[in-house]
Parts: structure tokens; C-alpha cells; sequence
């Protein structure tokens, strides 16, 4: 069915039940997995996963870059060439730039290759590669509605220079200017996203936001969207409850719509030493929806209607089924790639 029938169907049959604008995914891998052989099954039928995505609601592509130039690395090529299937199919874009030749989160962020190591000269890199990248997207035809300014910047990007616990906020403040400006220069209406680790840490997000903004820096017109990760994994605090006050915070202060860009619940298996921080949802396809509808309802209570979207952090990746957790799988897909009942959960619990 329609993601706005469902949605039509739902505000009829649960009046106080709302569907978020964006359902998203982020399927980064998925043509890495297709070079190695991967496929995709919904209701016994093949299909590329994108499609089956679409098919089931989601309306917005993340799709992770690296500064790489290998395409096995997330280069810009590889990020094009995912993007037109995205569009191609109906989706919008988000783009998750980690300004690393590899992985970028609270635990990293190292400097490419080949880019200058002194603020001035990141300042201008920065600026320059944001640029041509947005405009490299709108040339062939997929703009992007969305660009994320670093992945998981908590403590900074382009270490050591834009590291906060090393130079403080002002090189950060300064970089992020500098990619905001990069992005508006090549398109005007491209929306900014800035992009935090474990969004429920009400008292981390304030502070971060109190203190990145600084006069001829960085400023709150510089970007759009507030984006966090929610993840049950990695720490107790992570509930429902935490997250709602932290949005509802940081939202009331700034004006901001925030999206959860990341996000995901165990299908089957185990959590060996983990403790899931939403006590009495099952590890199941059927937790999975429940886990995500609870996030849907939190963003439908964040005043102002600033709750827009829900990303799950790759769904279909194959022989990687953990996604980094203590959980030993999370995806929406068995391991032959056949779609579980949880594929649902982008037009029914989004």
C-alpha cells in the first residue's frame, strides 16, 4: 500500500497516531553487497533491496561518503551512483558526509589523506569539497535534500584540529561555517543537518549547542535539522523517556526539526553482556516495529510538529548482521537476503 494511504489509514483508525515525513534508511553497503554476490527476496520474489525499501515506505536514501576515492570506501562516485537508483525510484536524499577517508564517530575523525592540517587550510578544503560535492549531485540530476556536516560530531571533526577536547569549540565552530557556506553556495536550498551521537543525553546536547555557536562562526542560520543517533545498545539511559526531554529541550531553545538519522533493534539471536535500555520489547521482527514506533510517537510529541523522520541504520547489510552492537542481529533481511516481517516498519511504524 501507499505510504500516504497507510498514513490516511492510520489517522482514521488511531486518530492520535501521526506518520513522520521521513522514513528512511540507510543502505549505504548495498552496492558493495550486490558486487559480492548478495541478492534480495520480498514475498519469494527477487528484487534490489532500494526497490523493496521503496516498495515499503521509505521515502529518504542516507547514503554515507568518505573522502575516499575507492568506491569499496564510500567514495563520491559510489555515493552518485546510489543516489540516482534513489531518485530514480522516488526518494530524497540524505547525504552523510564523514569528512574521513574511513569510519568518522565520537571515537574518530581523522583528517583525509592529501588535506592540509592547519585550520586555515581545513577551512578552505572543507569549503571547496563541500561545494563541489553538492554540486556534483545536482548536476546529475539528484540534488540533495539534506547534507549532514560530519557523522557523530560530538567531540568535533578533522582531528586534531576541530577535536573539542584538544582545541575547544572555535576551530569546530569555524569548519562547520565553512561547510554550511560550502553547501548553500552550490545550492541555496540544500538543508543542513548537524549530527550527534546518543541524542538522549538531554544535559551532552545542551551543552554542545550552548557553546558551538560563536560570533562570525558558526550561527543557528548556518543550518536546518538537528539529527541524532538512538541506539538500545550501548547505554542504560537510552529510553524513550531520556530521548523526549532531550528533544523537546533542545527544540524549544533553537526552533529546530530533529530527525533520529540512526537508529535499530535486534530481529532474533542474542545481546550477550548487553543490557537493552527499553526494558519488555522482544528480540523479533515484531520488537523491531515496536521499537521504532515508540521512536515515531516521542517525535510526534516534540513540540511545534518539529519531529520529521526516522532513519534505520542498514537494514540489509548481509554478513554484517550485528551492525557494530553486542546484539548478533539486527537486519530486516534473513541471511539470504529474504525480507522479514519487519519490513513493515517503514510505512507502519514510521
Amino acid at each position: 500500500m501507499h505510504l500516504a494511504r497507510v498514513c490516511l489509514l492510520l489517522s482514521v483508525l488511531l486518530p492520535f497516531t501521526n506518520c513522520l515525513t521521513y522514513h528512511g534508511a540507510d543502505y549505504s553497503t548495498l552496492i558493495n553487497l550486490e558486487n559480492a554476490g548478495k541478492t534480495y527476496k520480498d514475498g519469494g520474489t527477487t528484487e534490489k533491496f532500494d526497490a523493496i525499501l521503496h516498495n515499503h515506505g521509505v521515502n529518504l536514501a542516507r547514503i554515507r561518503v568518505w573522502t575516499s576515492t575507492n568506491n569499496a570506501d564510500y567514495s563520491l562516485s559510489y555515493g552518485l551512483a546510489l543516489a540516482k537508483r534513489a531518485v530514480a525510484l522516488g526518494m530524497e536524499l540524505l547525504i552523510d558526509l564523514h569528512y574521513s577517508d574511513t569510519w568518522a564517530d565520537p571515537s574518530k575523525q581523522a583528517i583525509p589523506s592529501g588535506w592540509p592540517t592547519t585550520l586555515s587550510g581545513l577551512d578552505s578544503e572543507i569549503y571547496t569539497y563541500t561545494m563541489n560535492l553538492v554540486s556534483a549531485f545536482s548536476a546529475q540530476g539528484t540534488p540533495i535534500q539534506f547534507l549532514q556536516i560530519g557523522n557523530e560530531i560530538n567531540n568535533g571533526i578533522l582531528w586534531p584540529v576541530g577535536e573539542i577536547s584538544s582545541a575547544g569549540y572555535s576551530p569546530l565552530s569555524q569548519l562547520l561555517h565553512s561547510a554550511a557556506n560550502g553547501a548553500h553556495d552550490a545550492d541555496g536550498s540544500v538543508k543542513v543537518v548537524v549530527h550527534l551521537a546518543n541524542g538522549w543525553e538531554e544535559s551532552a546536547v545542551a551543552s554542545f549547542y550552548e557553546q558551538i555557536f560563536i560570533a562570525g562562526e558558526f550561527a543557528t542560520s548556518d543550518f536546518d535539522v538537528m539529527g541524532f543517533s538512538f541506539y538500545p545498545y550501548y547505554d542504560a539511559g537510552a529510553t524513550y523517556t531520556a530521548l523526549l526531554a532531550s528533544m523537546d529541550n533542545i527544540v524549544l531553545k533553537y526552533g529546530k526539526d530533529v530527525m533520529v538519522v540512526e537508529t535499530d533493534w535486534p530481529s532474533s539471536g542474542s545481546c550477550s553482556g548487553v543490557t537493552l535500555s527499553q526494558s519488555g520489547i522482544p528480540l523479533s521482527s515484531s520488537g523491531q516495529e515496536t521499537w521504532v514506533n515508540g521512536i515515531k510517537n516521542i517525535l510526534s510529541e516534540v513540540s511545534g510538529g518539529h519531529g520529521i523522520g526516522i532513519v534505520y541504520w542498514e537494514p540489509g547489510w548481509i554478513g554484517n548482521d550485528a551492525l557494530g552492537s553486542g546484539c548478533s542481529n539486527n537486519l530486516v533481511v534473513d541471511d539470504s537476503g529474504n525480507t522479514l516481517a519487519s519490513i513493515s516498519l517503514f510505512s507502519a511504524d514510521m
